[in-house]
């Protein structure tokens, strides 16, 4: 995929920002040098290979993040915390109206 100075153009002005012709020029051939990449990294096969939880695991496995499993750790309390409240609906806070 490859943009075209057009497309440069119409998306300055989808974004409001004001380029000049040299500017979306240079715009250009840095979005298309983006594409290019990705275009690149398409064309790898990945099959095969896991996912990472974080790219530094696949250099220095040491270094990567030790994260917990997600799961609940405690209990539910919400109901106990919403007894205080003045007035809750279907497990919400109920707020008074202050914008019309």
């Amino acid at each position: 995929m490859s943009l075209e100075l057009s497309d440069v153009k119409r998306l300055s002005i989808l974004a409001q920002i004001e380029l000049t012709d040299t500017q979306s020029a240079q715009t250009l051939d840095k979005l298309n040098g983006i594409f290019a990449l990705v275009e690149e990294l398409r064309a790898i096969d990945t099959s095969g290979v896991e996912p990472l939880n974080h790219p530094i695991a696949a250099v220095l496995p040491e270094l990567s993040l030790r994260l917990r499993e997600d799961v609940a750790s405690e209990p539910d309390r919400r109901d106990n915390y919403q007894k205080p409240a003045p007035a809750t609906q279907d497990g919400l806070y109920l707020v008074p109206k202050v914008i019309e």
